[in-house]
């Protein structure tokens, strides 16, 4: 199961997706003073330490890709549901990327014109989305050749 490469692209897929759950998108800043950290959890106010939570979405959509992924590794005898559950992943990824755009606008323009500054760890996403995209070309090769062989007999 794990000897598999696919398997391997969608465990680290769920390592990056725990990394990111964990670790700060960006920051707002203020001519270059730092007003708040944006989690996938919360926002963070900086001098006070006040948390908001109204990122919430961000952090669900990375758990649910993390334990999609996760699940999908254990999917191997059922190759078009595992093809499935990474195209769904993927479509997830897709999402945090549209709703962490959408919350760094509407949290910039609700904190009087702050600026937005992306942290490295908002690149994890699209680093998982690659690898997912690598598992679904491994799967879809191992099916191709099942189906191949079930030609034979």
């Amino acid at each position: 199961m794990i000897q598999r490469i696919q398997s391997l692209y969608l465990f680290i897929v769920t390592i990056l997706s725990v990394v990111g759950l964990c670790t700060s998108v960006g920051r707002f800043v203020n001519d270059g003073v730092l007003v708040a950290k944006l989690y996938n959890l919360c926002m963070t106010m900086q001098p006070s330490g006040e948390r908001d939570f109204a990122p919430w979405a961000l952090f669900v959509l990375l758990l649910m890709v993390a334990v999609v992924s996760l699940f999908a590794i254990f999917l191997f005898r059922r190759r078009m549901v595992q093809i499935r559950l990474v195209i769904f992943s993927g479509l997830l990824l897709v999402g945090y990327y549209v709703a962490l755009a959408c919350f760094a606008w509407y949290l910039s323009d609700a904190i009087s014109g702050m600026e937005f500054h992306v942290s490295w760890t908002a690149a994890l996403p699209a680093v998982s989305l690659i690898l997912e995209y690598l598992a679904f070309r491994a799967i879809m090769r191992d099916e191709m050749i099942v189906r191949s062989l079930d030609r034979l007999r």
